[in-house]
């Protein structure tokens, strides 16, 4: 079974498979891998198969319930599902507790979609390499022993190792893309506000943003889809009307402008990832796509300005009781960032909030004056080795960390829609990845584009 989700989809509806043999299938591929991946912290097997038998009842008397009818899913363990626990990446197994569910969670199920479980991620999101001590580093699928990325570690992995066909993610920095990069797959953090954010774990409430990992962009645009619109149970939950991203996605992408920004994106990249999606540019220019240049806001400043005042001041506050009682229960290295925190002044908190907001309307201007898109790196360097991620002090750690997620950063920062698709391989079989960026709320032409370029070039492998 190599099935997409959309794969899944009509041969469930053509009565080909079942269901039930989806999820038997999906269960036990778990049950071989996830020792070695680490990719999931829960499975719930017989939730699992209560939702596919009656699935399957439903799709035998010719009632569908949505465009994800049979196809098994996986949610970061910091989605809220009744009945099961969510631990966030902590010790505790239940760490995390709402009396509302996570949102996107429930829109996927009402779509169709089955839950395996809950999968492994970074401790509190805070990280972008998938290394956890409490539930074991998640292995790259494709290179064992070498980061899956992060935060939503295991849900690259689950779906880079056919564990599952989907699964949601959340990205505050990268920790969508980043892992979508190093495993693989394709990895959609939309526009600020277009996911709802209700019951899942906040890690900073104003750069946080919840989207889908998949096989391919058809299947990101079907999870997506589902999960997407205005919830009254997310404040910041924007009301705008969702674009029909799913029905335009084959349309042709001559025309379209896209930019190509050399500073900040194109320095100090790895070779293999540079040659790599330099070629993927030349490869989109070839579709029929006008491909220029651009000069941005100082990018590195403006973002550190930014987002690390306002993504660490939010952690602080919102696992304060967790840092400051069980600080002994926290890896240093999260303990770390996230207790800075504390240190951060309303003042400068506030001031960064009003640089954010005066950056984010600069960038968009300066940005798309004259293109659609922007294409840049996912990952400046192919998935390291966690023992190289993993060395040195604590201080060493965290400016490796930032130095790995510099590319994904602003794009939470400005809140704009962001596209990780594969683009090439290194000789020892390591994923590379292109970053395609739009304009708020335009989902549609950057998997528009995604789904062009991957239809032309097809880095796509069977599993491993």
């Amino acid at each position: 079974m190599e099935l997409t989700a959309a794969a899944m989809v009509d041969a469930v509806r053509a009565k080909r498979v079942s269901p039930v043999e989806l999820v038997r299938e999906c269960l036990a591929r778990i049950e071989r891998r996830n020792p070695v991946l680490r990719a999931f912290i829960t499975v719930d097997a017989d939730g699992a198969l209560a939702a596919a038998r009656a699935l399957e009842a439903e799709a035998v008397a010719g009632r569908f319930r949505g465009p994800l009818h049979g196809v098994p899913v996986a949610h970061k363990d910091l989605c809220v599902i009744p009945g099961l626990p969510t631990s966030c990446g902590t010790r505790t197994r239940d760490y995390f507790r709402s009396g509302v569910p996570c949102t996107a969670a429930t829109r996927l199920a009402a779509a169709g979609a089955i839950l395996l479980g809950k999968t492994n991620m970074t401790e509190l999101a805070m990280g972008p390499f998938g290394d956890n001590a409490h539930h074991g580093d998640v292995q790259n699928p494709w290179k064992p022993g070498h980061a899956a990325g992060g935060s939503s570690s295991g849900s690259a992995a689950a779906v880079a190792a056919g564990l599952v066909a989907g699964a949601i993610g959340s990205d505050t920095g990268g920790s969508i893309r980043l892992p979508a990069a190093c495993c693989g797959v394709v990895g959609l953090k939309p526009t600020y506000g277009r996911v709802s954010r209700a019951g899942v774990m906040p890690l900073s409430w104003t750069m946080d943003h919840i989207g889908p990992l998949a096989a391919t962009v058809t299947d990101a645009a079907l999870l997506f889809t589902a999960m997407a619109g205005h919830d009254g149970a997310d404040p910041t939950s924007s009301p705008r009307p969702v674009d029909d991203v799913v029905g335009g996605l084959e349309a042709p992408v001559t025309g379209l402008r896209a930019a190509v920004p050399e500073a900040h994106f194109f320095h100090d990249l790895h070779a293999d990832v540079e040659t790599a999606v330099r070629t993927a540019i030349g490869a989109v220019q070839a579709l029929g796509v006008r491909v220029g240049g651009v000069k941005l806001p100082d990018v590195w400043t403006l973002t550190q300005e930014c987002n690390v005042p306002i993504v660490s001041a939010e952690a602080a506050t919102e696992h304060a009781p967790l840092l400051r009682e069980r600080r002994d229960e926290v890896q240093p290295v999260v303990y770390a960032r996230a207790s800075a925190g504390f240190s951060v002044s309303a003042v400068q908190y506030l001031q960064a909030q009003r640089v954010r907001e005066r950056f984010a309307r600069d960038f968009v201007a300066a940005a798309f004056a004259d293109a659609d898109v922007l294409l840049v790196p996912t990952i400046p360097e192919p998935a390291p080795a966690y023992a190289a991620a993993k060395a040195g002090s604590v201080d060493d750690i965290v400016a490796r960390m930032g130095r790995f997620s510099r590319l994904t950063r602003v794009f939470n920062t400005a809140g704009l829609p962001a596209l990780s698709v594969p683009c090439g391989w290194t000789a020892d079989g390591r994923p590379l990845a292109l970053q395609i960026v739009g304009r708020p709320f335009d989902e549609a032409n950057v998997l528009r584009l995604g789904r062009a370029y991957e239809r032309a070039t097809d880095w796509r492998r069977p599993p491993p």
